[in-house]
């Protein structure tokens, strides 16, 4: 019999941001491709907290805002972060940091640059407000996996990393819940002294 703890319960804010899904002109694509994949990824029991809102800076920093009072150790977006006139996500959340976290921005534009030129158009963020860890993805479903998971070779082997293989630890360091992650859809890294019992041990 293991005396492994089983995974703490987290708290998961997950935002899309858009003008046409947000007002019903089609259907929102980002809320769906979040929850599939954190519940893919994850072996904690998820509380998720989603908003479908539009693209309006002061409405988007208040929801951020919301969620990060409300406990969500972490916080997705999608949605907003091109140079559209309309794209104001990375404002709206640089406006709401305590801490700024640039390497998940460079790290996605890294990853999203073996598909397409248009990579360095984007602008995403990563910020840390209180004990909340929040974080820019793209809008569309498949950029979402693959910023996340990272480039792996057709052994399953992983090429390039997903930026979520940090995101453990860093919740770990703001004082948030220990999240134990799904090792064949992204695994998690931590230093040594940072790691607890693996299950199955």
């Amino acid at each position: 019999m293991s005396d492994v703890a089983p995974p703490e319960a987290v708290k998961i804010g997950i935002v899309s941001i858009s003008d046409r899904a947000s007002s019903g002109v089609y259907q929102d694509l980002g809320l769906p491709a979040l929850q599939d994949w954190l519940r893919s990824a994850l072996l904690n029991p998820i509380t998720f907290e989603a908003r479908l809102i539009p693209d309006e800076q002061d409405g988007i920093s208040a929801a951020l805002i919301e969620l990060a009072d409300a406990g969500c150790s972490l916080v997705l977006t999608t949605g907003g972060t091109g140079p559209a006139l309309r794209d104001v996500t990375p404002e709206a959340t640089l406006a709401v940091a305590h801490k700024v976290m640039p390497g998940f921005g460079e790290q996605m534009r890294q990853i999203s640059l073996n598909f397409v030129p248009t990579a360095i158009l984007s602008r995403q963020v990563a910020v840390i407000r209180g004990k909340s860890l929040i974080i820019n993805l793209p809008g569309q479903p498949k950029s979402i996996a693959q910023t996340l998971e990272g480039l792996k070779d057709e052994t399953g082997a992983v090429q390039v990393p997903g930026i979520f293989a940090a995101v453990p630890y860093c919740i770990d360091l703001i004082g948030g819940p220990y999240l134990e992650t799904v090792d064949a859809v992204c695994k998690a890294f931590r230093p040594k002294t940072a790691q607890r019992a693996l299950r199955g041990d």
